[in-house]
């Protein structure tokens, strides 16, 4: 219900400010908005709350805020100085901590990007290797409340959970060349600790005979396969990773938040290290040192003025050499790091409506398109705004799956069937067949854009998955900033 709420809340005050501003100050027109409007100069701040809601993380409270720096306006709508800090926790016990810096002007002719973030996470979403192959039980992760209708079949809400803490130090910098041509380089680390959840800490305030308590007693996903040996002991735990970082870009797209026009393709390698620790694992003695292709596609075309827009995407993350542990491809590589973590592939940050981490393979591709309406412009107070609405297709699948041998999974499960006088059957888990491996995962919906002066945009989004294997869900709302990309 709260969920409904929040959106609810946030339509309406978006109408009525709307409402309001039709009555006092009028809208501008196109025509009138071109002439009347001044070009954003100096510091420009935006503090918020940090009031948003995510259908894989939960409500997050905190704050957050936005420092823009337009110097003499010269370059508007596009910033000499961008930095944004953060700080919230979600009701899905997700934190956040991140500090960004953003500069196109620091260095002449270069983009600077600064990074550094902790997201603690008590239950991270692990759902299997290789999309469709790895079956989804909605029946084993929720409650029905009916009784009429409950099914035995539960097991526990933190039945496809694993704890994860992840640290992340970076610094991307790009070399502006003639043709609307860039090359990039970064160089950063980052730190994965997973383990199973901590059932003490998410039972402290739940009483043990709430449908809410959590039984420790109860082996979830990545218990079991630790305990098949899908999971080895070099990565079970997580572990720290050096990354250098280098590719070039064609980017002729007119401005950064939101392009109007213009193409934005990139292809850039990823080498990845592995430190050896005696505590997460000896990741670099695995040889858990890997290079990896990324390849992204977006093109933008202005079917009417600003006011229709037509944008997609479309990328590969490939690994070329190597082997990389199974948490490194739950996270997509991206050359600028402009959201706070993108995962791969499911989820607000790629396959809106689809699950977190769904699909999770040591290659895939997706796609991503949207029609972006631009509704309504207004002012308050010098300030420039405007509503948009954008309808949205998402697309991925499967391009390089993990090695699952089904004789070798059918002996382990029997001889663990006949340790623990249980029958788990190997067909509730896996799929064997090729053809599932390589099913697409689709989703669909529309999102509400509310942006302030061009660059702070806050995004609603809603989305459904087609298949109920990737979600039964029809709340998957999520509430972020910018668009998707």
């Amino acid at each position: 219900m709260r969920k409904w709420l929040l959106l609810i809340g946030f339509v309406a005050s978006v109408t009525a400010m709307n409402a309001a501003l039709k009555k006092d100050i009028g809208i501008l027109p196109d025509s009138a908005a071109a002439e009347i409007r001044k070009v954003k100069t100096g510091w420009n701040f935006g503090v918020l709350p940090s009031i948003a809601y995510d259908a894989d993380l939960g409500f997050q409270g905190g704050l957050l805020g936005n420092v823009y720096f337009y110097g003499d306006g010269t370059q508007y709508p596009d910033y000499i100085h961008s930095l944004y800090l953060e700080a919230s926790y979600s009701t899905k016990h997700y934190g956040m901590v991140r500090f960004n810096y953003d500069s196109k002007y620091l260095i002449p002719h270069h983009r600077l990007m600064l990074d550094a973030t902790y997201l603690p996470e008590a239950m991270c979403d692990f759902y299997g290797y290789n999309g469709y192959q790895s079956r989804y039980q909605y029946e084993w992760q929720y409650w029905n409340k009916d009784p009429q209708k409950r099914d035995s079949a539960y097991m526990s809400r933190a039945y496809y959970k694993y704890r994860r803490d992840f640290f992340r130090v970076s610094m991307d910098v790009e070399r502006e060349l003639p043709h609307d041509m860039r090359v990039t380089m970064g160089i950063g680390v980052l730190g994965y600790l997973i383990g199973r959840c901590n059932f003490q800490m998410l039972n402290s305030t739940i009483k043990k005979d709430s449908t809410m308590y959590l039984d420790p007693t109860v082996e979830g996903l990545y218990d079991k396969y630790v305990r098949w040996g899908i999971l080895n002991e070099a990565e079970r735990k997580g572990g720290w990773h050096p990354y250098l970082r280098i590719g070039a870009t064609y980017d002729t797209r007119d401005q950064l938040a939101c392009p109007t026009r213009g193409i934005h393709a990139d292809v850039f390698f990823t080498y990845t290290a592995a430190f050896n620790s005696p505590h997460y694992g000896q990741q670099a003695d695995a040889g858990y040192n890997h290079l990896q292709l990324n390849f992204t596609f977006r093109h933008y075309v202005s079917v009417y003025k600003n006011r229709v827009i037509f944008a997609y995407r479309v990328g590969l993350q490939n690994l070329l050499a190597g082997k990389s542990p199974y948490y490194l491809n739950t996270m997509l590589n991206t050359q600028f790091i402009k959201r706070v973590f993108y995962e791969g592939l499911g989820g607000g940050n790629s396959l809106r409506g689809v699950l977190r981490n769904r699909i999770l393979a040591n290659g895939y591709a997706y796609s991503n398109i949207e029609w972006r309406f631009r509704i309504v412009d207004f002012d308050i107070r010098r300030q420039h705004f405007y509503i948009g609405l954008t309808p949205f297709f998402d697309m991925g699948m499967v391009t390089q799956p993990y090695k699952l041998d089904e004789e070798e999974l059918k002996r382990t499960i029997d001889q663990c069937n006949a340790e623990d006088d249980t029958n788990i059957d190997i067909n509730d888990f896996f799929s064997f067949k090729k053809s599932d491996i390589y099913r697409p995962h689709m989703s669909a919906g529309i999102g509400l854009k509310a942006a302030m002066n061009e660059n702070f945009v806050v995004s609603v989004d809603w989305a459904a998955a087609f298949d109920q294997q990737d979600s039964r869900d029809l709340t998957n709302f999520y509430i972020k900033m910018g668009y998707l990309f």
